[in-house]
C-alpha cells in the first residue's frame, strides 16, 4: 500500500513530493478509527509552521482532509462503529498520509459525514469550513445586522465565508479580481425574500488583471474602513502595525485578530468546539467553484 509524502532538504528549497510504500498498518488501538479512504483533499503544507513547532520531519505527510468510510474500531471507541461515513482532518503530528488507502485516525478528529454531502465535498471544503467557521463565529462574531467585507470572495475560503455570514444573517461586501469572479459571486446572492444583499464590488475591470498580491488593499485602508468595535480577521503572520494605526484602531475600539485553524490541533481543551465546527464546515456550506477545490478520491 502507498502513501504520498513530501519532502523538502533545506529550507526554502522547492518540495518533491514522492509515494513510499508503506507496510501493514498497526494493530488498532483503544481510540482508533479504521477509515477506508473514499476521497483527500491536497492542501498547502506549512514546513515553516512545522519546524517551529518542533514537528519538522524528512517526509512530511500530505494530505490531511480525509473522508472515508469506517472499517474498524478500536475496543473504548464511543463515536463511531464499522460502515459509518467519516470527515476529518489528520492531526499535524500524524505519521499517516490521507493520500493512501487506509489511514488509522484518533476518534477524537473525526465526525460523521451529512449524508446530503458527496466524498469530494465533504473533504474538499473541510479547511476553509473550519477556517471561515472561527474567523467569523469565534474571531468576529458575526450576528444579524452586522456587516462584513471578504477580499477575493471567489476563492475557495471567501465563497464558504460569503455563505456562512450569511447564513448569520450579515451584510456581505466581496471584491473580486475578474468579470468571471463577479459573475460567480452573483450567483451566491441569496434568493428573493433574505433581507441581507451580497453586494460585489469589481477589483479590477482590466482585460488582463494584475496578481492578485498586487490588488491587496494597503493596511491603512483596511483599518480605516474599520467602524466602531469593527474586527479585522487576518491570516499574515508578519503583520506590523505603526504607532497611527494602532492610535486609529484605540479610537475605534476596533481589534485585529490572527486566523490559524491549526489551533484547534494544538489544544485538546476544546475539543467538543472543534468536532461541532467540522461538522458545519461540510454540512452547511456548498462547495466552491470544482477548480478551486483539490482532491483526489479512491
Amino acid at each position: 500500500m502507498k502513501a504520498l509524502y513530501g519532502q523538502q532538504n533545506s529550507p526554502g528549497e522547492e518540495m518533491t513530493f514522492v509515494f513510499q510504500e508503506r507496510e501493514n498498518l498497526p494493530a488498532t488501538r483503544e481510540h482508533d478509527v479504521k477509515v477506508q479512504v473514499r476521497a483527500c483533499a491536497l492542501s498547502w503544507l506549512d514546513t515553516e509552521l512545522l519546524s517551529e513547532i518542533k514537528l519538522k520531519k524528512e517526509l512530511v505527510p500530505v494530505g490531511r482532509e480525509i473522508s472515508g468510510v469506517v472499517l474498524e474500531v478500536g475496543s473504548k471507541v464511543t463515536f463511531f462503529q464499522p460502515d459509518d461515513e467519516v470527515v476529518g482532518i489528520l492531526p499535524l503530528d500524524s505519521e499517516e498520509s490521507g493520500v493512501c488507502e487506509v489511514v488509522l485516525v484518533h476518534e477524537h478528529y473525526l465526525v460523521h459525514k451529512p449524508q446530503k454531502v458527496c466524498w469530494l465535498e465533504a473533504a474538499g471544503t473541510l479547511r476553509d469550513g473550519l477556517r471561515a467557521y472561527t474567523a467569523l463565529h469565534y474571531l468576529a462574531q458575526v450576528c444579524p445586522g452586522r456587516s462584513v467585507l471578504v477580499l477575493d470572495g471567489a476563492s475557495p475560503f471567501g465563497t464558504i465565508a460569503i455563505q456562512l455570514a450569511q447564513h448569520r444573517g450579515a451584510k456581505v461586501i466581496s471584491t473580486a479580481h475578474s468579470l468571471e469572479d463577479k459573475q460567480y459571486l452573483e450567483r451566491l446572492r441569496p434568493a428573493g425574500g433574505v433581507r441581507q444583499p451580497l453586494v460585489v464590488r469589481l477589483f479590477s475591470a482590466e482585460d488582463e488583471p494584475a496578481p492578485k498580491s498586487q490588488l491587496l488593499p494597503h493596511k491603512h485602508d483596511i483599518i480605516t474602513l474599520l467602524g466602531v468595535g469593527g474586527h479585522w480577521i487576518t491570516t499574515e503572520k508578519n503583520l506590523q502595525l505603526d504607532p497611527p494605526d494602532s492610535h486609529s484602531l484605540f479610537l475605534k475600539g476596533a481589534t485585529v485578530s490572527f486566523l490559524n485553524e491549526e489551533i484547534w490541533n494544538l489544544s485538546n481543551v476544546q475539543q467538543g468546539k472543534y468536532l461541532n465546527i467540522l461538522w458545519c464546515s461540510c454540512g452547511i456550506l456548498t462547495a466552491p467553484r470544482s477548480e478551486n477545490t483539490a482532491g483526489k478520491s479512491h
